[in-house]
């Protein structure tokens, strides 16, 4: 009983990342398994005589090249805690060579102009500093280890992402990016704990701690201030954070010219790198209302690239009327790990009514100090480039983040469903109802119960789905049997994301032994020269890109994965469904707009299914 009760009062003393070393290794799934899912997986989107060449080729794969990759998966997964960690990393991200500014960062809009700070010209300022300060605190609970860790029922989750929320960066590569990440836990050693504040284009540097303390929001607002009224009575500055904006070879080089030019200029981009994360003031003014976020986040996600640092793990963007956004590098964590500290800060702010209660006393601190770049005419000509191609390119983004408020997740649990499932479910409906045709579907799962998990590609748009949207669409089918396909297909999709969540989805062990064949210098196997690999949204073809940002006041966003495509991201709270829905203009059959409307509406309508069962 002594020991039980020492335990009891030792976990009630949970250190952050102390589990770490004893999570389970994220597992290989068999290989029969995983094909016939994948053969599920392909089947609404071909005819029979396709279906029974795919089934053929999938036979193959799985008595002849596939057998052997899959022999050589599992080699390489028993030296390894996570077999797809670093492949992952460089597939998904940092092998890409495309610009990852604007494909690959996600962003979302600060909920708090729906209690403490609505937009107000003058604020930006006053409540840039307590939002800075309420993540520094959060900065000091990750420090020291007491941000309680994250359990999905039982089951202990990976924090290992929380530790790149802060003083990490992206560094281009010319073939291969890299991640820095210099955080440290106290137990660990130093951490970096200097803020970058960018500003008209202009870079400054300060220390948020002095003396061994924390600066408070009084010292961060005249550090602000300070910044501000030199960037406002003196001239621009070049902009050099717009480069983090080219596509990646490109910056690679530019970066490597910069050094070349004046050594100095390596300090000033590793001390962004090491930052604790970036603050952007942005001169923008966003419109914002509860039910509709639109221009707050199409302005986080794609607005002015000289006030953001691509590269960053965390930006943290003040608009001049007060409202705010995050903007992210894609690459070292999924949105939930920055949610869960976003929430953090939100509760803490609403909890003091947006304001500092504390002390006015302000230190005798050091002013920021600017970080002034050696740039030449090349440099400046680049700079110029690179905002013309980034304006063409986001301003052909389509964007809408709208709010659903007849209900939420309060009366769907209610009717007994599932709400992440809900929302998926009227998503197929609604691409169905546009677009007449099933569209393949991307959805993020966590696989966060193993070490450094991350994500597996749930796949909506099932057969079961299928079946139900069609029954939706025939005028003649009854209530009862689209009730009886509704259930079925949220079955389907209750279990496959379980799978996932459990290392038991098949998308990233397909990849997997894709990767395998190209390691040894295999020919790519049939299975993925296939038509119905690429049709069913494999190699990054998928036409929804789709993910739940969880159940709070936090919606995000990011950009369709193809340009026939669709961006969706949802956040579902008890009285509302808020989502963001982004398209590109120059594809005329997509309209984010249109699909957001369709989606609304599917909503009412399972709503009124179930409501016409009960009758």
């Amino acid at each position: 009983v002594c020991i039980m009760e020492k335990q009891v009062l030792e976990s009630s003393e949970e250190r952050t990342f102390q589990y770490q070393d004893s999570l389970p290794s994220l597992p290989v799934p068999p290989l029969d398994e995983s094909l016939s899912k994948y053969l599920d997986a392909v089947k609404p989107f071909l005819n029979q005589e396709e279906y029974q060449r795919t089934e053929d080729i999938v036979k193959n794969f799985k008595k002849g090249i596939g057998k052997e990759l899959h022999q050589k998966l599992l080699e390489r997964a028993k030296t390894r805690r996570n077999w797809l960690e670093d492949w992952w990393l460089n597939v998904a991200y940092l092998d890409l060579r495309i610009s990852t500014q604007i494909h690959c960062n996600m962003a979302g809009p600060g909920p708090y102009i729906e209690h403490c700070w609505p937009p107000k010209e003058g604020t930006q300022i006053e409540r840039a500093s307590v939002n800075i300060w309420h993540t520094l605190k959060y900065w000091d609970l990750l420090r020291t280890e007491k941000v309680a860790i994250e359990r999905s029922g039982n089951a202990v989750l990976d924090m290992n992402q929380f530790r790149m929320l802060f003083c990490t960066c992206k560094i281009p590569g010319v073939t291969r990016d890299s991640i820095g990440s210099y955080f440290k836990t106290e137990t660990e050693g130093e951490c970096p704990s200097h803020l970058i504040v960018l500003c008209r284009g202009r870079v400054f540097a300060f220390d948020a701690i002095h003396e061994g303390s924390m600066v408070t929001p009084p010292e961060i607002f005249r550090q602000l201030t300070y910044i501000q009224k030199r960037c406002h009575s003196e001239p621009d500055g070049p902009g050099l954070a717009a480069l983090t904006s080219n596509e990646r070879t490109k910056w690679a080089e530019l970066r490597e010219y910069l050094i070349d030019l004046d050594p100095k200029n390596l300090t000033l981009l590793e001390k962004i790198q090491r930052s604790l994360f970036v603050v952007c003031l942005d001169d923008s003014s966003p419109h914002a209302t509860p039910e509709d976020y639109s221009e707050v986040t199409r302005l986080g996600l794609t607005g002015d690239p000289t006030v953001r640092w691509g590269d960053k793990s965390y930006n943290s963007i003040f608009f001049s009327n007060g409202t705010c956004s995050a903007f992210c590098d894609h690459s070292p964590f999924d949105a939930m790990a920055l949610i869960t500290m976003l929430s953090y800060a939100e509760k803490k702010i609403i909890e003091n009514e947006g304001r500092w209660k504390g002390s006015d006393k302000v230190r005798d601190i050091p002013w920021p100090e600017e970080l002034v770049f050696t740039v030449d005419q090349k440099i400046i000509n680049e700079i110029g480039r690179t905002k013309e191609l980034y304006y063409k390119k986001v301003s052909d983004l389509q964007l809408v983040n709208y709010a659903f408020t007849s209900f939420g997740k309060a009366l769907i649990k209610k009717k007994k469903l599932h709400p992440d499932t809900f929302v998926q479910l009227a998503l197929q409906l609604a691409y169905y109802k546009c677009h007449g045709r099933p569209g393949c579907c991307y959805e993020t799962a966590m696989t966060r119960r193993f070490y450094h998990g991350r994500t597996e590609t749930i796949r909506p748009c099932s057969m079961e789905a299928v079946e139900w949207c069609k029954s939706m669409l025939d005028p003649s089918d009854s209530t009862y049997r689209r009730l009886q396909l509704m259930h079925k297909a949220f079955a389907k999709h209750n279990k496959m994301r379980k799978e996932c969540e459990n290392g038991k989805g098949f998308d990233r062990h397909l990849l997997g032994l894709l990767l395998i064949a190209q390691e040894q210098g295999l020919p790519v196997p049939e299975l993925y020269m296939d038509n119905a690999f690429t049709v069913s949204g494999g190699g990054g073809n998928f036409i929804l890109s789709t993910s739940l940002t969880g159940y709070t006041r936090f919606s995000g966003s990011v950009l369709p994965m193809v340009h026939h495509g669709y961006g969706f991201f949802y956040a579902i709270r008890d009285d509302r469904i808020v989502t963001t829905c982004s398209s590109w203009k120059s594809c005329p059959e997509t309209d984010a707009e249109v699909l957001c409307r369709a989606v609304f509406q599917c909503f009412q309508d399972m709503l009124q299914l179930t409501v016409a069962a009960q009758l």
